[in-house]
């Protein structure tokens, strides 16, 4: 599994990146996790509102700081 975090690397990206890879470690993934900083690749996604998330080339949020709870449904 291939995860991107899309921000430029503000508290609240790096708030999602740690509640990301929370949710990743309890379920048990082998995932990838990277945090993509530049903007021509973020705008790429289409993602106008950071932070975003992407789970294997797929933005499944944009915009707000989720809590492991509700993205661990996003990566099942």
């Amino acid at each position: 599994m291939n995860i991107k975090i899309l921000g430029s690397g503000c508290p609240r990206c790096q708030a999602l990146e740690r509640e990301t890879r929370e949710a990743v470690d309890r379920l048990g993934l082998d995932a990838q996790i990277e945090h993509v900083t530049d903007l021509p690749s973020i705008m790429g996604y289409g993602v106008m509102s950071t932070p975003g998330l992407v789970v294997d080339e797929k933005v499944v949020s944009t915009g707000k700081v989720l809590k492991s709870r509700e993205i661990e449904p996003l990566l099942s």
